[in-house]
């Protein structure tokens, strides 16, 4: 079964403007949900399906696909089921993920768990719902509770299910054969329909003004709540960062590959062969919610940043070349066939040396904290 996963983004939004590219917590909107899409590891294409040339750019940069759709697909009166079937019509599959980039804190989790629950389950279309335990009226008709009856205390209420809308699945065949009859699929149609239950911040969706300023806080306090008071201090002369397309790129790292990651065989040569050794280039081959794996090729000269991991030990082994490698002030010379590990909350630095391209394989995690100090790079 070949899984796609889909981005829907416009860029005439009318409630927000340009709201897909408009930065939240300092990366673009709709690169929340390409990372994530990328962390989850289960989809075989991502694309972007949008009319604007600014997204081709934008899916370059994080290395997945772009669809362009037509302009006539893009106006306020298109709607959902009309650019899924130009898509489907165009770019082969046989289950379809949207994801929408207005719902930035869906997680890796649940993206993994909603796949996994329309294939186990044999689904022909899950749709993402939230629940609201309150009394809640229809028509002026309630719905839950008895309106000539007591209040019930809110968990003894029947809850009421909405559409969340940031995920949704179909399979292709279903969906086609749906808007052929209907010319609608989006609901379901005659297929084998499921639900799927997202919770707490991933239900938050980016409509309006107000939303944005709430996304915002809320992106904040996700990026610190795990940090102990002394390190909420340190913020103030510290940079975090945990997006690694961004940190690569800020290292200098030009070509970096994080869409063929997880098959279940690699071989080193041929991915470094793949490769242009003329310049920087990175190689993620393993992503999973356990551990990263990424090969990573600098020239003489480059390397990373000083900084540190307050919460998760890393390990690198040496495929060729040297290194130059500041462990808490200590320098040391690595070379191929090396094993370098870091512990947890230890300063380091790596710089190529010597003069070929130098390779190592960095061990770690997709989503580590990175600490900076920002009179050493980190940016403000």
């Amino acid at each position: 079964m070949k899984i796609i996963a889909m981005i829907p983004a416009r860029m005439g939004s009318q409630r927000v403007k340009q709201k897909n590219i408009r930065p939240l917590n300092g990366k673009p909107l709709i690169g929340h949900i390409i990372d994530t899409a990328v962390l989850s590891g289960v989809f075989d294409d991502i694309y972007i399906n949008s009319e604007s040339d600014v997204f081709q750019e934008i899916a370059d940069y994080y290395k997945i696909k772009f669809y362009k759709r037509p302009e006539h697909l893009s106006s306020n009166v298109a709607t959902n089921d009309d650019f899924v079937l130009d898509f489907m019509q165009n770019i082969e599959g046989d289950l379809m993920i949207q994801l929408l980039s207005t719902s930035p804190f869906l997680s890796v989790d649940e993206i993994r768990g909603f796949v996994e629950k329309i294939k186990a389950d044999n689904l022909d279309t899950l749709i993402s719902v939230k629940a609201d335990q309150i009394e809640c009226v229809f028509e002026g008709k309630p719905i839950n509770f008895n309106q000539k009856g007591q209040t019930l205390p809110s968990q003894s209420l029947t809850p009421v299910y909405a559409y969340a809308c940031g995920i949704m699945g179909w399979k292709y065949n279903s969906f086609l054969s749906n808007m052929n009859k209907y010319n609608s699929g989006y609901h379901g149609g005659d297929g084998k329909i499921g639900y799927f239950q997202l919770k707490g911040y991933s239900t938050l969706d980016i409509d309006n003004e107000e939303d944005f300023d709430l996304a915002e806080v809320v992106a904040k306090f996700l990026e610190n709540k795990d940090k102990n008071d002394d390190e909420v201090a340190a913020i103030k002369k510290e940079r975090i960062e945990t997006f690694v397309p961004d940190i690569l790129k800020r290292d200098g790292v030009v070509n970096n590959d994080f869409i063929h990651e997880n098959l279940p065989i690699n071989n080193i040569d041929t991915i470094i062969n793949s490769h242009d050794n003329s310049i920087s280039w990175s190689h993620r081959v393993v992503n999973t919610e356990n551990n990263s794996t990424t090969i990573i090729s600098q020239l003489p000269g480059e390397g990373n940043r000083l900084h540190y991991h307050p919460n998760w030990n890393e390990w690198w082994y040496i495929i060729k070349g040297q290194w130059k490698w500041e462990i808490e002030g200590e320098e040391f010379v690595i070379k191929k066939g090396d094993i370098v590990f870091i512990e947890k909350g230890k300063k380091h630095k790596i710089t190529a040396a010597g003069n070929e391209p130098a390779i190592r394989i960095a061990v770690s995690r997709g989503d580590v904290p990175h600490i900076y100090d920002v009179e050493e790079g980190g940016v403000q």
